[in-house]
């Protein structure tokens, strides 16, 4: 039994995603696996020294390497070469480890802002290297954009079966609901309940016009385990709902409404930026391979977001 263990080591296993996966892998656990969830408390990827410790404490025979250092629009904007130099030395001393201690199969996450600024939608797997990516955070992104290529040449040079998935904007439990650094559904989610609890009107910044794909993150944490046990492609794959799944700011702010019952006053600042308007992605390739996947439906997914951010305020990132 032993020789057939299947030891899932998860970097950044504290975050949004790492706790979705952790909460699906209660459930549909293998018989032979084992998950270990990893912290920043557990040692420093940044350092070459730490993150090898891990590796010899643990020796996972598989990795999902979700850490990162990420922030949001205005954190990018200033912090340039921190988020590339930083998430370099992550992923390269993850990936190194990996091959060093023989893991079988490394799953990386990376985003939908290594896609080129200038493109044609929607955008798909092909298209990850056919540009720049947009100015603001393109020291993070390029950093992403890494991770394929070092996927690419352990492959070429090594054999090493790793690979990537690209979510489109993932929201849930467990999200950074900062009203500075948190991406836009957990910032509004925020941003209702402080209006609600002062009585004052509901602020959306921008014209609520542009369009994003949401997944909610316990679908992508089942997309990112079936990736993990079936997926054997080293190119990404984009884990995104349908293409008419897209909603608009308005719309996803309409749904964050119904769910907390808000009354109060909604305005919409249109002085401030709308940013990108779409950044529609194509989930061919996944419904290729799950052609039956079913994704939470937004309405849902945003009410269970905002029943746990009302059970967990005192202890959520905010």
């Amino acid at each position: 039994m032993a020789e057939t263990e299947m030891v899932i080591m998860v970097t950044g296993g504290t975050g949004l995603v790492g706790q979705a996966i952790r909460a699906v892998a209660e459930v549909e656990k293998g018989p032979n696996e084992r998950w270990i969830f990893l912290s920043s408390k557990d040692g420093d990827l940044k350092n070459a020294a730490e993150t090898r410790a891990l590796f010899e404490k643990y020796k996972p025979t598989h990795v999902i390497h979700l850490a990162a250092m990420v922030g949001g629009l205005y954190r990018n904007m200033k912090y340039n070469c921190d988020f590339l130099r930083l998430n370099n030395a992550i992923n390269d001393n993850v990936l190194d480890s990996c091959k060093e201690f023989k893991v079988k199969k490394v799953v990386s996450c990376l985003s939908t802002c290594i896609f080129p600024d200038k493109t044609t939608y929607p955008i798909d797997e092909t298209m990850v290297h056919n540009g720049p990516p947009h100015h603001s955070n393109f020291g993070y992104s390029h950093a992403k954009r890494m991770i394929d290529i070092m996927n690419q040449v352990y492959h070429l040079q090594y054999g090493c079966m790793f690979t990537s998935v690209i979510p489109t904007n993932v929201y849930g439990p467990y999200d950074n609901f900062s009203l500075e650094d948190g991406h836009v559904l957990p910032g509004l989610i925020n941003k209702i309940f402080t209006a609600k609890k002062n009585g004052t009107p509901f602020t959306v910044w921008g014209t609520g016009s542009p369009r994003r794909q949401f997944i909610y993150s316990r679908d992508l944490a089942k997309l990112m385990i079936w990736v993990l046990r079936n997926y054997n492609e080293v190119s990404p794959i984009i884990l995104s709902v349908d293409e008419e799944a897209e909603v608009s700011i308005k719309e996803a702010a309409e749904m964050i409404i119904d769910a907390f019952e808000f009354k109060g006053e909604v305005i919409y600042d249109t002085s401030k930026s709308d940013g990108q308007y779409k950044k529609t992605a194509s989930n061919a390739k996944l419904r290729k391979y799950l052609p039956d996947f079913k994704f939470t439906p937004m309405q849902q997914g945003i009410k269970e977001t905002v029943n746990w951010f009302l059970e967990n305020y005192e202890s959520a990132r905010t």
